[in-house]
């Protein structure tokens, strides 16, 4: 196993930072400082130390929360913002959100210490489709929907088609449905923007199948061994 994948799943950082502590010469194999991001060990064999603590790989736990807004997607924020772990009263295992949402953004996020079930919901290859409801301003007419739909030229590159509907109309706003299958930074703020509609307030309501049902805003709940392998088994099938 890649130490890097062993630090993921045992709590410690993501992969791609722990290939960073890795590189520091802060992680330990069988006493020697481990120094190549390809390093690899047998679980179970090899003692592994992260800042002189030896470490073994936690069991792995999937959390469901209902964010609220005014809070940020992190572990640790340099501003002092409350984040979204300080919501965990009563998990004890260290974990990471799986993806982001933004700091005034509501809804569905997962949190997790395992890291392969992270990266499959996450990289866009695996196509883990999310559902928004986006207030926006004005209402968009048939050409802004259908260049939503397509897919549209955004500074990072062309998004995946997505889909889109009109919830409800008002005086001077609407409120669209929107499922992606991609996790850019501020996706949806910038969609909605490109076309001449900004956003207004933005909230995730599925991942998947899963939904915000019986989980207030601020509260959470695990998520079932069944649940987490029906989302493993949907987002390996999409695999290209």
């Amino acid at each position: 196993m890649r130490l890097a994948k062993y630090l993921a799943d045992a709590g410690i950082a993501s992969r791609r930072k722990a290939e960073e502590l890795i590189i520091q010469g802060r992680v330990r194999v069988n006493g020697a400082p481990a120094l190549e991001k390809g390093y690899t060990i047998v679980p179970g064999v090899d003692q592994v130390e992260f800042d002189g603590r030896l470490i073994e790989k936690e069991e792995s736990i999937y959390i469901l929360l209902n964010k609220p807004a005014g809070c940020i997607s992190s572990v640790y924020d340099p501003q002092g913002r409350p984040t979204v772990l300080a919501l965990l009263k009563d998990v004890t295992q260290r974990v990471y959100p799986v993806g982001r949402l933004d700091y005034d953004t509501e809804g569905i996020l997962l949190l997790s210490n395992d890291g392969e079930f992270s990266n499959l919901m996450m990289h866009p290859r695996y196509e883990t489709t999310k559902t928004y409801q986006a207030l926006v301003r004005g209402i968009p007419g048939e050409k802004a929907l259908t260049t939503l739909r397509q897919g549209m030229e955004l500074e990072d590159g062309r998004t995946a088609p997505a889909e889109v509907q009109v919830l409800n109309q008002y005086e001077d706003r609407a409120r669209l449905e929107i499922k992606i299958h991609e996790g850019r930074k501020r996706q949806v703020k910038r969609m909605c923007a490109a076309v001449g509609h900004p956003l207004i307030e933005l909230k995730r309501t599925a991942i998947e199948n899963l939904t915000l049902r019986g989980v207030a805003p601020g509260e959470y709940r695990f998520l079932s061994p069944g649940e987490v392998q029906s989302l493993k088994d949907k987002a390996l099938r999409h695999r290209r």
